[in-house]
């Protein structure tokens, strides 16, 4: 955890079904974070209720849209109701870590980058399993190709992004193929950008749901027909 807190930054959360988790993801944020809001994309369970509880700002979509909708509805909302200087992108499950999100907002300002992509392939710690590497790495590849940037993990979700670049995210795709999208749309703004080692935590919680294995379905489904 950041000693000093983090408050010219918001964390961006999409967030559907995980009810029970959601809350001490929040919780664990906020301590270095205070400032989240999270997009509630049609949960049928009480995600939207612990978020809000755990302290919480929380934006609704009456059904579920996609990450990548609700990931442009928190975009917007930092934009356009707070003066933050920065916005996080930070996923609901538990895999990202607080610490890396701090130490790459930290190396935004420090560097007058515009945007930080985390990556779990510029280090050792992270260890996805066979079929998960193998899709991502593919994602990487095909993303690379068609933006231009040159990536080691192109579909991470932990994405330090400033202001003067969030300004300029409009998404249009849901599911994973926003991830591609993004990278493309900030790609385009010409503006500096580094990759940044981070350690994604594949916890019993994410496995148990079956995450990795889809979320790979997911990706190699979008790149083939999107």
């Amino acid at each position: 955890m950041s000693a000093t807190p983090v408050t010219d930054a918001w964390l961006v959360v999409p967030l559907y079904q995980e009810a029970s988790v959601i809350g001490d993801v929040v919780r664990q944020a906020r301590a270095t974070f205070p400032y989240v809001v999270c997009v509630d994309d049609g949960s049928a369970d009480e995600s939207a209720e612990r978020a809000r509880e755990a302290g919480a700002v929380v934006v609704r979509h009456p059904v579920n849209l996609g990450q990548g909708a609700a990931l442009q509805t928190g975009i917007d909302f930092v934009l356009s109701r707070t003066d933050a200087a920065y916005l996080v992108t930070f996923d609901a499950d538990g895999q990202h870590q607080v610490s890396d999100a701090a130490e790459m907002v930290r190396r935004a300002r420090e560097e007058d980058l515009a945007v930080v992509f985390g990556s779990r392939f510029l280090d050792r710690r992270t260890r996805p399993g066979l079929l998960k590497r193998i899709v991502l790495k593919l994602a990487v590849w095909v993303t690379n190709r068609s933006t231009g940037l040159r990536l080691t993990d192109a579909h991470n979700g932990l994405r330090v992004i400033r202001r003067d670049a969030a300004e300029r995210v409009a998404l249009r795709q849901d599911r994973m193929a926003h991830a591609t999208e993004i990278v493309a749309q900030l790609g385009r703004t010409g503006l500096p950008w580094a990759e940044h080692p981070v350690h994604l935590l594949y916890t019993d919680y994410s496995r148990a749901k079956g995450q990795s294995l889809l979320n790979s379905v997911n990706i190699l489904v979008d790149l083939v027909f999107r």
